[in-house]
């Protein structure tokens, strides 16, 4: 998947997943990831009805890493609202006292979704359609609150590369969930077939494109706290690959 956004289509069980040039959803959400810092206690993200013409509900929801639907530790208020042509209004995922069961030295996932559904067809044999888009949302403690300092010097800098045969592992260190979007070898090139991976705090995870490919100089593209596209240009010695910070994106 190259985008952080999922936008599914849903007509009674059936479930399809598009992407954004293959379906436009009319009731559209203001990000493409949230982050609910501890010390806010919720965040609150926009919502527009993008119809100049049919009114849509919109419906909220939380799910865990695994796919099961979630009210706690965090929960979606309101869970179902109207919204009018042309309207726009806000949904918030606020924690609830459970919150303080998750590990406060990382970062926890969820997945926020939304849903539109369509008023009913006055109109027989018509097929409808309900959009839905499904965002990443991070969990982040006070513990590990990002500074000023973390901003300039983005931890995501902190992961390494260790070559294992033709394929290189993504080694991250930091509490933090980094999600790998794109590489090449280049800046600016981009490999076919790279699949997106998300490398959860303190683990692992390896590539799916041939380290050959990539060469000994690596270039990542990583998703940072606003859903831009910061690019990492790795130095390699050895089996060994560690950010080249001369050669920082800008």
């Amino acid at each position: 998947m190259k985008q952080t956004i999922t936008t599914r289509c849903v007509l009674g069980t059936l479930l399809l997943t598009l992407g954004p040039s293959a379906a436009q959803a009319a009731v559209a959400l203001d990000r493409t990831r949230a982050i609910l810092n501890e010390g806010d206690k919720s965040v609150s993200m926009n919502v527009t009805n993008q119809s100049n013409d049919t009114p849509y509900l919109a419906q909220g929801w939380l799910e865990d890493p695994q796919g099961n639907k979630v009210n706690s530790p965090l929960a979606v208020l309101p869970p179902v609202q109207r919204l009018e042509p042309g309207a726009k209004t806000q949904v918030r995922v606020q924690s609830t006292p459970a919150v303080a069961q998750l590990p406060q030295d990382r970062e926890s996932l969820f997945y926020f979704n939304l849903r539109e559904i369509p008023p009913r067809s006055e109109k027989s044999n018509t097929l409808q359609i309900a959009l839905q888009t499904r965002i990443k949302l991070f969990y982040r403690p006070k513990a590990i609150a990002a500074t000023q300092r973390d901003m300039d010097n983005p931890w995501q800098e902190k992961i390494t590369l260790q070559r294992q045969g033709d394929r290189y592992q993504v080694h991250n260190p930091t509490p933090y969930y980094v999600t790998i979007v794109d590489g090449g070898s280049t800046k600016g090139a981009n490999l076919p077939g790279f699949d997106a991976v998300m490398i959860a705090p303190k683990s692992s995870a390896t590539l799916n494109v041939a380290a050959s490919k990539l060469g000994n100089a690596p270039v990542l593209t990583y998703i940072n706290d606003w859903g831009g596209r910061p690019q990492l240009t790795f130095n390699c010695q050895g089996n060994t690959c560690q950010v080249d910070l001369g050669k920082r994106s800008k």
